[in-house]
Formats: C-alpha cells, sequence, structure tokens
C-alpha cells in the first residue's frame, strides 16, 4: 500500500499495549506520535506541525474520547483534523454516537490490520483533496478580491477623470471634489442613525454614494465658455442655460448606463445626484421642482453639501463666506431648500465639516462658478 512518511498520524489510547501495537503498524508508512490521555493528545495536536489524522480511543480516563473531539473541534488550530475513534465497544449505537459527533470514521477493536491501514489511507487521501480544494478556494477568493481592488481603481480613476473634465471646463479645482465627497460620507453616516433613512444608508451605499458624488456637474461640459466662465453675475438667459448642465449631466450618465452589460449601482445614484442636486424641499429648485421626499436622498444630500462648500469657498463672482455665516444660511434654509433631517445631521457634525474645509482648502487662485 503506498505510503509516506511526510503524512503524521497522531494515536491516543490510555493503554501503551495498545500504542505499540498501533504504532508498529503504522510506522513502516507514516511519522507516528502518541499520547497517552486527553490531555496530552490536546497538546501534541495544538503543536505545530500538526497531525494530519488522529486515532482517538473513545474510553480513556479522564478525558474520554468525546471529550477530546469535541475540544479539538473547539480549537481553531485543530478543527480540520479528521479523527477515526477507536473502541472496544463493538455496538452500532457506539459507532453512530462517534459519526454524529463528527468523526471521519470508527474502528473497534481488536484491530484487523489491512483494515486499519486502509481506513487511514481513505481518510489520509480525503484529507489530501480537501486541502487542495481549499488551498484552490483560498487561491480563488483572493483573486477575486485582487480584481475587486483592481476594478474598484479602474472605476474611482474613470469618475475622477471625467470630473476632471468638467473642472477643467469650469476652472474648478479637484480639492471641491474631495470636500464634497467627505461632506456627503459624513451626512450619509450621520443620517443611517436614523431610522428613516436606516434601510437606504447601508454601508455599500454610503460607499457607492461617495464614489459618485463627483459626478455632480459633469453636465457642465455643455455648458458655452461665455456663461461657464463668467467672472460675474449671469443674466436670466444665462441662467437658464446654466440650469440645463443637471439634466445634461443625467443624460450623460444614462447613456453610459445603456451602453453597460447590467445595471451598474454608482452609474445610478450618479444619474440621481446630477439630475437633482439643484431640486429645493419646498419645491422652488430645478430642473423638475420636486418636493419633499420625491427627491432621491441622494439628491438630498449632494444639495446640501454642494451648497456649503459653494458657501464657504471663493467664486468668481463672490468672496469666500466663514464657516459660522455658511452655518446660519443653511440652518434657515430647513425645510424650505433642505430636508430638516439632513440640515440636523450637518449641525451635528459641524465641526467635521470645517475640518474638512480647512484640510481641503482651495489656493488664493481657484475659482468655483
Amino acid at each position: 500500500m503506498p505510503g509516506t512518511t511526510a503524512l503524521t498520524l497522531l494515536l491516543v489510547d490510555d493503554s501503551p499495549e495498545n500504542l505499540t501495537i498501533l504504532g508498529e503498524l503504522l510506522r513502516p508508512h507514516y511519522r507516528v506520535r502518541a499520547a497517552t490521555s486527553g490531555e496530552r493528545a490536546l497538546r501534541i495536536a495544538a503543536a505545530l506541525p500538526h497531525p494530519d489524522l488522529i486515532l482517538l480511543d473513545v474510553m480513556m480516563p479522564g478525558l474520554d474520547g468525546y471529550q477530546v473531539f469535541e475540544r479539538l473541534r473547539a480549537n481553531p488550530a485543530t478543527r480540520d483534523i479528521p479523527v477515526i475513534f477507536v473502541t472496544g465497544m463493538d455496538s452500532t449505537e457506539a459507532e453512530m454516537h462517534g459519526l454524529a459527533a463528527g468523526a471521519v470514521d470508527y474502528i473497534t477493536k481488536p484491530i484487523i490490520p489491512p483494515i486499519v491501514l486502509a481506513r487511514v489511507h481513505t481518510q489520509l487521501e480525503l484529507k489530501h483533496i480537501r486541502d487542495r480544494l481549499r488551498d484552490q478556494n483560498t487561491y480563488l477568493e483572493a483573486e477575486v478580491a485582487r480584481r475587486m481592488t483592481e476594478n474598484e481603481i479602474t472605476q474611482e480613476v474613470s469618475i475622477r477623470a471625467l470630473a476632471h473634465l468638467a473642472e477643467i471646463r469650469d476652472t474648478e479645482t479637484g480639492n471641491h471634489i474631495l470636500r464634497t465627497q467627505r461632506y456627503v460620507q459624513l451626512l450619509a453616516s450621520g443620517l443611517s442613525r436614523l431610522p428613516r433613512f436606516a434601510g437606504q444608508l447601508t454601508e455599500r451605499y454610503i460607499r457607492l454614494l461617495a464614489r459618485s458624488a463627483p459626478l455632480h456637474d459633469i453636465g457642465k461640459v455643455g455648458i458655452p465658455d461665455a456663461i461657464l466662465r463668467k467672472p460675474g453675475p449671469l443674466t436670466p438667459e444665462e441662467w437658464e442655460i446654466m440650469k440645463t448642465h443637471a439634466r445634461l449631466g443625467s443624460d450623460a450618465i444614462e447613456l453610459a448606463e445603456r451602453d453597460a452589460p447590467m445595471p451598474v449601482d454608482f452609474l445610478a445614484i450618479a444619474k440621481e445626484i446630477a439630475h437633482w442636486h439643484h431640486e429645493r424641499w419646498d419645491g422652488s429648485g430645478y430642473p423638475d421642482g420636486l418636493q419633499g421626499e420625491a427627491i432621491p436622498v441622494s439628491a438630498r444630500i449632494m444639495a446640501l453639501s454642494d451648497v456649503f462648500d459653494a458657501l464657504v469657498t471663493r467664486r468668481v463672482y463672490k468672496a469666500a463666506l466663514d464657516h459660522g455665516e455658511a452655518r446660519e444660511i443653511i440652518s434657515r434654509g430647513r425645510g424650505r431648500h433642505f430636508d430638516p433631517d439632513i440640515v440636523d445631521a450637518f449641525l451635528a457634525a459641524f465641526d467635521a465639516f470645517c475640518d474638512v474645509a480647512t484640510r481641503y482648502g482651495d489656493s488664493v487662485t481657484d475659482t468655483v462658478r
């Protein structure tokens, strides 16, 4: 029978004579270790290298075989070692009890050498197969994780590239993207603790929401330079053209969705944000005049984030307000411009908003409309 001394067996029996018999039978084929008590067996099994298979006597003083087996299974280091019970109890009930406990096989005494060798060989072969499958699964899981990370990085870079395309047209700094992403995360995390939002604002949704946020003004690439870069207030006619950037952005993202072979969650959220982040809670916003909860929560969160950043950042047509002034303006917009709960979340996280605004502030030459 083929065997290898690279494999280790642990024999556990309180009778030295029984250990001698089993040891002489198995040593020509395997590396053999022995224990005359359950306590010592547990110490040997937990030490490196772990045995590949344990032959465990059931009837022993102190810890019996079943108790040893329970402790082996309770220890992450030993729970996967296959165990064959070896016992003098020759009954169907005893065998069923051993197998029900989780043993891979059950051998009765007095042992029959060819049967013991065959069963040990079979269980070691099965263990080898299980180990190979586990290693393959571990590799596949690592490969899937690697590819998912790679895809996420590619997605992030693509989003940033698109957002920067809008910035080039609008002379807008990349720090606006970083700031609004963090404002969105702060608001969404705070709102997720409220029953009203908990079902939607899951950890995954918040991650997708923050990833989508940079595309909120992607539609500005369709606005003429004379309007987009005008160093002063817009005329009513120019303002009407400027407002079309919301629909232009959502239309562009929808075209990207149509090209995708399957639904892409972050694109769906990005489309909501681009289309409706200028809507107002009281219905006075644009482009569709949506009111209250008819405005997607993603757009409501983006609306406050974008307005705060606009208030505290210098633009070509205005100076930056200090953080306290911006706080008061947003507070006055509670229930009119903004969802009341989102304003409350902003007020609760106001110090963190100020930290983000300071840390990622623009240089004096940066301008944003």
